[in-house]
């Protein structure tokens, strides 16, 4: 036996007398065990998360089940509230509505988005950058800039009839807001013009990332714009596309500057949309109940848009 076996044998005993005595700190599995430990780090932002977040939305609950007007004591209806939001077409209609705008903030943009981007990625654009500035620039534009100034392009002797008399087409000038027929789809147009540049934004980011040799394949064999967009671009943008989504969904459906500056939900509530809606029953007809009921079912539903879109990245990587 060497001397370095000698020593071996006590320096392992002790090692395992060490292990064994009853006051040693035994550990085990990976760094920031015990899970204990773990959880204080996250308690402060819980504890933000349930003062900010958690408790408004259970108090929330609590009032939608009270007729109460803001000042006079409540009286409990249980879930009446929500039965007559889901059943009254006038209390439904806003949300209807909110649908529409999400064609003209969402869907539309999304696909004018990628066909902008798709075409600067296949062509050799000089000044590219000033061009993504410039689709940018409403984004970094308060809302009520965007509600006044397009107010005025659409009044009845704003710029937009002007043009059309100009050029002998004075059948289609009209108070594009007055109208119930056109002012949504007005106001719709706005959001599309507010959209169109963030998604395009975000959807060039992704392009940036793609070999150009895919793109240099795709045409040898003969594929035109639109099939390298959406048989090349579009698969690779699963990411970028689940956040324009998100992001222009929530957007409409939220959506409350661009109606009460631009047309107060009316004419005759043709573009009431559920954000308006909860600020006229709860701060100026004094049915905080039924404004408060309306916000939830909005929250409910943005929820389960944002939940099903966010699943568009995972669906395609499970394939």
């Amino acid at each position: 036996m060497t001397s370095e076996d000698t020593v071996a044998v006590p320096a392992g005993g002790a090692a395992r007398d060490a292990r064994s005595r009853p006051g040693a700190r035994r550990r085990h599995g990976p760094p920031g065990e015990p899970r204990n430990v773990a959880y204080l780090y996250i308690l402060p932002g819980f504890v933000v998360l349930t003062l900010f977040l958690l408790a408004p939305l259970a108090y929330a609950v609590w009032l939608s089940l009270f007729a109460w007007d803001g000042l006079s004591p409540g009286t409990w209806v249980g879930l009446q509230n929500y039965v007559d939001v889901l059943s009254d077409p006038t209390l439904r209609a806003p949300f209807v509505h909110a649908l529409v705008l999400v064609v003209f903030f969402s869907v539309i943009p999304v696909v004018l988005g990628l066909l902008a981007a798709s075409l600067l990625v296949r062509s050799t654009v000089r000044g590219r950058g000033i061009f993504q500035a410039v689709v940018f620039v409403p984004q970094v534009i308060a809302l009520t800039v965007v509600a006044v100034a397009w107010k005025r392009i659409l009044a009845p002797d704003g710029p937009l009839n002007e043009a059309l008399r100009a050029v002998g087409l004075d059948g289609l000038a009209r108070g594009w807001l007055g109208d119930p027929s056109t002012a949504l789809v007005a106001i719709g147009i706005v959001g599309t013009w507010l959209g169109t540049g963030l998604c395009t934004v975000l959807f060039l980011a992704g392009l940036s990332r793609m070999d150009r040799a895919v793109y240099d394949a795709a045409r040898l064999d003969g594929a035109g714009f639109f099939r390298e967009t959406f048989a090349i671009s579009l698969p690779s943008l699963r990411n970028e596309l689940a956040v324009a989504l998100t992001l222009t969904m929530v957007a409409a459906l939220r959506t409350f500057d661009l109606v009460y500056l631009m047309t107060s939900g009316g004419p005759g509530g043709a573009t009431a949309v559920p954000a308006y809606e909860v600020y006229m029953k709860s701060m100026r007809q004094g049915e905080v109940g039924i404004g408060v009921t309306i916000a939830l079912l909005l929250a409910a539903f943005i929820m389960l848009l944002t939940v099903l879109v966010n699943r568009i990245p995972e669906r395609e990587e499970g394939r």
